[in-house]
């Protein structure tokens, strides 16, 4: 091949080496910076699952509440179960329920505070499959005996779905994303709080639905993925400088 044609290729070829060199370290330093969030994120969580329980905020300060301040703030309050329609929220596991490795339903249910307004309470987790409700009802039920009832557990705030979360069942009243927004609206719960509350305590005697303390049990590969990205950067400009090598003119 003669000089004049051999020059554009390897200039072609260093030009997309280059190219796939810059993506490849981005990714690793994108992903450096998702594990310093995430043990940001560790250490946050860690310290408000800690905390002692305090009183749920007034409904006047509940539009200044955000997931990044206030989200797993363990609260207690007095509520009484509604009768109305409860909800349930399939999962595969949860990250912050050791006990609840397992697929299974979220139990959500409306309670009404003695000032009138609404709020969400996650129940607990059943282990049960999306197909049968006839346990979920029988369990919840129970719950809703019309007493007031000491409350203690975590602010939420819901969920945005994914666009491969499938639509909710309304006849089963199944959902598969946690927002509480959209199953109050659903199901005609009236205006709920802008949280939800994930209950810790008190659980039924039976344990259906189970509450439960929450822990930080995140996974953390993000190091091993950025040298990954990294060793894949270092490859192909070690590839490149192999493929020119022997490019050259003798």
């Amino acid at each position: 091949m003669n000089e004049t044609a051999h020059k554009p290729r390897v200039a072609g070829f260093a030009l997309f080496t280059l190219f796939l060199t810059l993506v490849f370290v981005a990714l690793g330093l994108w992903q450096l910076q998702r594990r310093l969030a995430k043990h940001e994120l560790v250490a946050a969580l860690t310290e408000r699952l800690a905390e002692a329980p305090v009183a749920l905020p007034p409904p006047s300060q509940w539009a200044a509440l955000n997931p990044a301040r206030d989200e797993f703030r363990r609260v207690s309050f007095t509520a009484t179960y509604a009768a109305s329609p409860d909800a349930m929220v399939y999962s595969s596991g949860s990250a912050v329920r050791k006990d609840a490795s397992g697929p299974g339903t979220w139990a959500f249910l409306p309670a009404r505070l003695p000032s009138g307004e609404m709020v969400v309470i996650d129940t607990g987790f059943v282990e049960n499959t999306m197909q049968d409700r006839n346990v979920e009802d029988r369990a919840v039920k129970k719950l809703v005996t019309g007493a007031p009832v000491m409350l203690t557990g975590y602010l939420r705030f819901p969920e945005a779905p994914g666009w491969m979360t499938p639509a909710h069942n309304r006849d089963k009243r199944l959902w598969f994303v946690r927002d509480h927004l959209a199953i109050a609206s659903a199901l005609g719960w009236g205006t709920v709080a802008p949280f939800y509350v994930d209950l810790e305590q008190p659980g039924p005697e039976n344990g259906i639905p189970r509450p439960g303390p929450l822990g930080v049990h995140l996974k953390d590969d993000h190091l091993q993925y950025a040298i990954t990205w990294f060793a894949l950067a270092g490859a192909v400009l070690i590839a490149f400088g192999i493929w020119a090598r022997g490019r050259r003119p003798g």
